[in-house]
């Protein structure tokens, strides 16, 4: 347990460093906050703090900067003393986001360049898990002799796309019966609910009189089995611009997270789960490539559903006061548009 005093002067360090990425030492701390205390004093309860492991000396003689665990307990209190709001911040994702409220994966794709450009960290997005969204109807194309693409409307407003090889040929007019069967069949079911049932008409499919049953639930099987959702990020370019990001090594590591989106996938699938602002912070994260880096992550929802993940990512050293000022506010404004379409 800290005692007030060396909670300020924690999250003195804290916001010094945020500031400024230099080591901050005990003159800076008494420069910058009015404690009433001595350097002496602040150089004693810094040196207590890196005892306990909330700071860390780089090298000797230098001021001290925030541990993992020194970023957590300032981002608790932070979180716990959220009340402001900005109108100008508002307005900006208002026009930004408002006419895309209808195509989920444009709404994602623009929040995600937004995000950057607000926090000037990397936006990340992720759409709704296929198995959260519901059916609203299904359009059938014939590709070549025995393929077909099946293009997937939901009642979120995504649209899927997948070729399908039938092994036979089949003409327009029957994919059009066949989608019409479809859509009286499944509109209003989730992915994971169609696949159920088509389980069982499949079952059934020894006495179907209708070989175009038969085919529209193999379509239906093939149609219906997708990866998690799809990922957006934006803005590498504003953190490369960070001094954080003098390391070539961290270069690397961000880049290959970014290159391999299932990184990414992992992250926000295991977040996605969790209601309201999440902040995970360097070591914390499960994954090594992740380690080095801080998260900011909120899910958006429609009708009390997940309709997607949206979030930052940064060095450890982030301005988590804005970040999460930022993603909070984005996410409940895009879970009230939704509900009001």
């Amino acid at each position: 347990m800290l005692d007030e005093r060396s909670k300020q002067v924690l999250c003195a360090v804290v916001q010094s460093y945020i500031n400024t990425p230099d080591p901050v030492g005990s003159r800076v701390v008494t420069k910058r906050y009015s404690f009433g205390l001595s350097p002496a004093t602040i150089r004693n309860i810094m040196a207590d703090l890196e005892e306990m492991g909330f700071l860390k000396q780089p090298h000797t003689s230098a001021g001290r900067i925030p541990t993992d665990m020194g970023y957590r307990f300032y981002v608790d209190s932070i979180v716990a003393e959220r009340n402001h709001s900005n109108k100008e911040f508002m307005r900006e994702i208002y026009r930004r986001l408002e006419i895309l409220r209808n195509d989920i994966n444009m709404l994602l794709n623009e929040t995600t360049r937004t995000l950057s450009l607000l926090s000037h960290y990397l936006g990340v997005a992720m759409s709704p898990k296929p198995n959260m969204t519901t059916l609203k109807r299904i359009e059938l194309l014939k590709y070549r002799a025995d393929q077909i693409v099946a293009i997937l409307f939901t009642d979120e407003g995504l649209i899927k796309n997948k070729i399908i090889s039938l092994g036979s040929e089949i003409t327009q007019r029957d994919l059009n019966r066949i989608a019409g069967y479809l859509d009286s069949k499944f509109s209003g079911y989730t992915p994971a609910e169609i696949r159920s049932r088509v389980i069982k008409e499949m079952a059934k499919e020894k006495d179907m009189c209708d070989s175009l049953i038969s085919k529209a639930m193999k379509i239906c099987k093939e149609t219906f089995c997708f990866p998690q959702g799809e990922v957006f990020v934006s803005g590498l370019s504003e953190v490369l611009e960070l001094p954080d990001f003098s390391d070539l090594e961290k270069i690397r590591e961000l880049s290959r997270a970014i290159e391999d989106k299932h990184t990414i996938v992992k992250l926000l699938d295991k977040i996605s789960e969790l209601d309201g602002i999440q902040i995970v912070i360097g070591s914390e994260n499960s994954m090594d490539e992740m380690k080095k880096f801080s998260v900011v992550v909120s899910t958006c929802k429609e009708a009390n559903r997940p309709i997607g993940v949206i979030g930052i990512i940064g060095p450890t050293r982030m301005d988590y006061s804005r970040a999460i000022y930022i993603v909070d506010n984005t996410a409940k404004f895009i879970t009230k548009m939704l509900a009001e379409r």
